[in-house]
C-alpha cells in the first residue's frame, strides 16, 4: 500500500494560501477568516481571483483559467506553507485535469476545505497526499464554532485528532483500522467512473451533505451501492445530512443530522456488516471537526465511539 504523505507542520509566521476553487465570495464573508489567520500567528496571501465574479450558469469565482491559474499558484509557489479554500459550491472538477504538482512534490503543504473541495482532496490523495476535511474561510461568517477552526491551526501545527462521542441508536459496533477516504457525498458521487474517484478497498469511508432531495439522497447511495463500494469498504462514518427534501414538509430541515437521512443511509447499508458510526460532526454544520483524509485512524464504535488518528 502506498505510503501516504502528511505535510509539515507549519511554524509561526507562514504563509497560507487562500483561494476560491469554485463558487464567488464576496470580501465581507471572508474578513473574519483571514483575520483568525492573522491571529493564529500566519500570514494569509490572497489568491489573485480570490474575489473575481464570472458568471456562466453559475457564479464561479473566475474563469476557469482563472481558477486554475490560482490553485496551481498556491500548490507550487515554494513560500506557502498550506493553501486554504474560501468555500466550496461547484467548480473544482474544472480544475483537476489541470493540477501541477511539480514543486508541491517537493513541498507538500496542507489542502484545507470540504463541500465541493472534496474532488481536489480526492486527487491529491491519488497522488499520495493527505488533506484536511474543515471549514472554509467563508463559513467562519456564519457562526462555526471557534473550536471547528482551533482544531484545523491544531493539525497545522502538527497535532493529530483525536475524538470521543456518544453513541448513536443506528451504529453498528466493531473496531476497526484503516485509512480514511471520502468528503461530500455527491462529489463522491460525481466522480465514481472516472480516474479521479476514490479507492475503496479496505478503506474507511466518511460521507457528509446538504439541500439534497431524499430521493437524490437514495439515488447516490444506490450508485455507490451498484459501483460495489459497499463490498469494499470496511467502516463508514456518516457526518452532517442538513437542510434535506422540502423545508415546508421537513420538520428536520436546520437540523445538523436529519433523522429521515439517516434512516434512508441506515437501510440502504442494512445488509453490509461493516461498522458504521452516525452523528460525526463534520459537514455543512455549525460544529464541524476536522478529519483527515489518507489519515489511517482507528475507529472504536461501542457504548461511546472513539476516532483517533
Amino acid at each position: 500500500m502506498k505510503k501516504i504523505i502528511f505535510p509539515k507542520a507549519l511554524k509561526k509566521g507562514a504563509k497560507i494560501a487562500v483561494i476560491s476553487p469554485a463558487g464567488a465570495v464576496d470580501a465581507s464573508q471572508l474578513k473574519k477568516g483571514i483575520e483568525l489567520i492573522k491571529s493564529k500567528g500566519f500570514e494569509p496571501v490572497l489568491g489573485e481571483h480570490l474575489y473575481t465574479k464570472f458568471s456562466n450558469g453559475y457564479n464561479y469565482a473566475g474563469t476557469e483559467k482563472e481558477r486554475i491559474k490560482d490553485i496551481n499558484w498556491a500548490l507550487n509557489d515554494k513560500e506557502i506553507g498550506a493553501v486554504w479554500a474560501s468555500r466550496g459550491g461547484y467548480g473544482c472538477q474544472h480544475l483537476i485535469q489541470h493540477l501541477k504538482l511539480k514543486n508541491f512534490t517537493e513541498n507538500p503543504k496542507w489542502y484545507i476545505g470540504y463541500s465541493d473541495n472534496t474532488v481536489i482532496q480526492s486527487y491529491l490523495l491519488k497522488k499520495g497526499f493527505a488533506s484536511i476535511h474543515g471549514q472554509t474561510i467563508k463559513t467562519s461568517s456564519f457562526g462555526v464554532t471557534d473550536e471547528s477552526y482551533n482544531l484545523i491551526f491544531d493539525i497545522l501545527k502538527g497535532k493529530t485528532p483525536k475524538y470521543s462521542l456518544k453513541s448513536h441508536p443506528l451504529n453498528k459496533k466493531g473496531n476497526i483500522e484503516g485509512e480514511l477516504i471520502g468528503g461530500n457525498l455527491a462529489l463522491i458521487y460525481a466522480l465514481l467512473g472516472t480516474k479521479y474517484s476514490f479507492d475503496f478497498k479496505d478503506k474507511i469511508l466518511f460521507i457528509e451533505d446538504i439541500g439534497e432531495n431524499f430521493y437524490a439522497l437514495d439515488r447516490m447511495m444506490m450508485s455507490l451501492e451498484l459501483a460495489g463500494v459497499f463490498n469494499k469498504i470496511k467502516g463508514l462514518i456518516v457526518g452532517g445530512m442538513t437542510n434535506m427534501g422540502d423545508e415546508k414538509d421537513n420538520k428536520e430541515y436546520e437540523s445538523s443530522f436529519d433523522g429521515f437521512a439517516y434512516k434512508m443511509i441506515s437501510e440502504r447499508i442494512s445488509k453490509y456488516k461493516f461498522p458504521t458510526v452516525f452523528g460525526f460532526p463534520n459537514g455543512h454544520i455549525k460544529d464541524n471537526r476536522p478529519l483527515l483524509i489518507g489519515g489511517t485512524v482507528k475507529v472504536k464504535i461501542d457504548a461511546k465511539v472513539k476516532i483517533e488518528f
